[in-house]
């Protein structure tokens, strides 16, 4: 734009001298005004005004752009503003998520160090067994009091259960077995054959016949331990095995007069013992209950009786009163009559001497 301006401009002045010249070579006569020369005047100034809102438009444009190129900068700016916070908190927010992977892979690495220890543990018959146990004591624990149940307590017969459980009012106790034989399904779990299968099927109806027969014969003492015992399972999985593969043993065992539970079916059987136990308490104190009710109603009766008298007290006090105030109004009355009365004092002649 700019030069297309100084090339008009160039040509107007080239113009111009081209004029001159011509009008300097001329005689007097040719000297005289040439209506092609006014034109030429002419479009010489329209050309300068021309020239002028040329550059007035150029300057205002340049001033437009110049605004625009302000305006341009300030979104630019805040735009990378804008950017550089998002960018920030993407940063961090980065960061905080690594922090979270990085507690998560310990959480992991610890979670299978546990699963490592958890399949020693179950690895070791004795050391399975007090697993079992103290997840067994931990449920009673959580749903009973502590003076209804013992831990190895001992039975008439000198053998200990894992757990005696005494419910109030009750003469004979209710015991939990929490011993389990988990060898026998670890092989069936690993059978590859249809051999491999049954032996290991037969290792667990056998195992677990025996494990029954065992809680029976030592532990259900008649009068001294409630029918069913329990066989504690503290695998949800084995004794859902046993319940889908092993009716057969299930069914057993219930003619045994034991039953086995799993950990969810333990919390069951502890709500309805707290059950059991409210409603006993319930009756213990029903007696007591009704008594104080009694004594109430008498303190009641007294109560009342006590207040009829009070308020017989209350009416003929009140009745005292009335009269009291009658009898003081007609003394005031009697009183203001005699003060109101005048009493005339006959006049007393004097006794002369000798009258």
């Amino acid at each position: 734009m700019e030069i297309a301006l100084l090339v008009l401009a160039l040509g107007v002045v080239v113009a111009a001298l081209i004029v001159a010249f011509a009008l300097r070579g001329r005689t007097p006569e040719e000297a005289r005004p040439d209506s092609r020369l006014d034109d030429v005047i002419r479009g010489q100034g329209n050309i300068a005004g021309q020239f002028q809102q040329t550059l007035a438009a150029h300057a205002q444009l340049q001033k437009m752009l110049a605004e625009r190129i302000e305006a341009f900068d300030k979104r630019m700016s805040d735009s990378l503003s804008d950017s550089a916070t998002k960018t920030a908190a993407t940063i961090s927010g980065i960061g905080e998520r690594l922090t979270v992977i990085d507690e998560a892979q310990r959480n992991i690495s610890a979670l299978s160090g546990h699963v490592v220890g958890l399949q020693q543990v179950l690895s070791n018959k004795q050391a399975r067994g007090a697993y079992g146990q103290a997840q067994m004591e931990e449920i009673v624990r959580d749903g009973l009091p502590a003076n209804l149940y013992e831990f190895q307590g001992r039975l008439s017969n000198n053998n200990r259960p894992d757990c005696k459980i005494i419910l109030p009012g009750a003469k004979s106790c209710i015991v939990i077995d929490s011993k389990f034989p988990l060898e026998c399904f670890t092989l069936l779990k690993c059978a590859v054959s249809d051999d491999e299968r049954k032996i290991a099927l037969a290792r667990v109806r056998s195992d677990v016949s025996k494990h029954v027969a065992d809680i029976a014969d030592k532990y259900l003492v008649p009068g001294e331990v409630q029918t069913p015992a329990i066989m504690f399972v503290p695998s949800e999985s084995i004794y859902a095995d046993l319940h889908d593969s092993f009716s057969d043993v299930i069914q057993k065992a219930h003619r045994s007069q034991v039953i086995v539970v799993s950990p969810n079916i333990l919390m069951l059987a502890i709500n309805t013992m707290q059950s059991v136990m409210k409603d006993a308490r319930m009756r213990e104190q029903a007696d007591l209950i009704q008594k104080e009710v009694g004594a109430l109603l008498k303190d009641v009766k007294l109560l009342a009786d006590a207040t009829d008298k009070l308020q017989r007290h209350f009416d003929q006090a009140e009745v005292d009163m009335k009269d009291i105030a009658t009898r003081a109004s007609r003394i005031t009355s009697r009183a203001e009559k005699i003060e109101k009365v005048e009493l005339a004092i006959p006049a007393v002649t004097p006794l002369l001497p000798g009258s």
